[in-house]
């Protein structure tokens, strides 16, 4: 490889590794903050209508699964970008 060759690898590895981060770490926030929320006002209207608990607490056990959902297809992604980069391939491919 060329000097300038392994300057870019480098260089995508660095933004690579940068992007991981914000993905993994905006989608754990986004995820804490939407389970936080989800959850108080669970608690509230637990509080105001006691007997409606049971039909609550399923529809909110659905909701947190969809929140997480979207945290984990997020570390799915970049996953894939830590271990099997594409971006990569195509700077040693060409």
């Amino acid at each position: 490889m060329t000097m300038e060759v392994t300057a870019l690898v480098a260089a995508i590895q660095g933004y690579t590794a940068l992007a991981i981060g914000i993905i993994i770490g905006l989608g754990a926030l986004g995820a804490c903050i939407g389970i936080g929320i989800m959850g108080s006002k669970f608690l509230e209207s637990a509080a105001r209508q006691p007997e409606l608990v049971p039909m609550l607490s399923g529809r909110m056990f659905l909701l947190a699964g969809l929140i997480d959902a979207a945290f984990i297809i997020g570390l799915a992604i970049a996953l894939f970008f830590a271990f099997a980069n594409p971006l990569l391939s195509a700077v040693a491919g060409g």
